[in-house]
């Protein structure tokens, strides 16, 4: 069985591409959002963050023989882990990574982390739209607070992101609720509408809808602030050169099969 940790919008693609190879594949993500994972009999889902003991017990218990790494370029945590548990049971990982978007420097700021986005998105006093989840709301909250900015959140309509808002004290009027990747046109239409100056971004990735962000903001002279991603850990004993495309993923797998 191969263990495919997914929860991006190319889960369903791998994961018929590896039911393909003639091997039951198990889904692995971190909350049961609305989700595609394929239709193929031989895939499966599960649910539910794991820890390296966790992940270590579903090994077992499910019989795994490999393990698929196609969790958002920024599951940081997710990724530790899943190289840490591959070594330990001495299993093949695979690391599928969505290309980075090509972007010219005249095109937005590149900041480090969520602190620096949160500072440098106030400082325009103008509306800022963060659209990099639910999980890092604080920081922009507080700055938006201190400098008196308005703040919109664009977020899974899940009930941990509703509660994420809620917890933030994000107003309800200022909470968008919404499945993406959404199209240029929506974001133009989003950011003219509630006169968005500067809007907050992840480099998820040419697959994540970051390009259709920037086309639009561009459009509407909105400022874009975008987080880099953070940097890939050291290789583990038992790992295989990251992939970006799914022929390149199964042409490794078959060597090892």
């Amino acid at each position: 069985m191969i263990l495919l940790f997914g929860g991006t919008s190319e889960t369903a693609g791998l994961a018929e591409a590896l039911a393909g190879l003639e091997l039951p594949v198990l889904v692995s993500t971190a909350t049961d959002a609305e989700l595609d994972v394929g239709r193929h009999p031989l895939i499966r889902r599960r649910c539910g963050r794991l820890d390296e003991e966790g992940m270590s017990a579903l090994l077992v218990r499910e019989g795994l023989r490999l393990i698929v790494d196609a969790s958002h370029p920024f599951a940081v945590e997710l990724q530790r882990t899943a190289r840490a548990v591959a070594a330990r049971y001495q299993l093949p990982y695979f690391r599928f990574q969505r290309p980075a978007c090509a972007l010219s420097a005249d095109e937005l700021f590149e900041v480090a982390d969520h602190q620096e986005a949160a500072e440098l998105a106030v400082s325009f006093g103008s509306p800022v739209l963060l659209t990099t989840g639910s999980r890092n709301l604080e920081p922009y909250v507080q700055a938006a607070r201190r400098e008196g900015v308005p703040l919109f959140v664009r977020v899974l309509p899940h009930p941990d992101a509703v509660a994420a808002c809620a917890a933030a004290g994000i107003p309800e009027a200022n909470r968008i609720f919404a499945r993406g990747p959404f199209s240029e046109e929506q974001n133009r239409k989003l950011i003219a509408t509630l006169q968005i100056g500067v809007l907050v971004t992840k480099d998820s990735g040419v697959a994540g809808g970051v390009a259709e962000k920037i086309a639009a903001a561009r459009k509407e002279d909105c400022l874009v602030i975008m987080i880099r991603r953070p940097a890939e850990h050291d290789s583990g004993p038992f790992e295989h050169a990251a992939v970006t495309d799914i022929p390149a993923l199964l042409d490794s797998i078959r060597a090892i099969l």
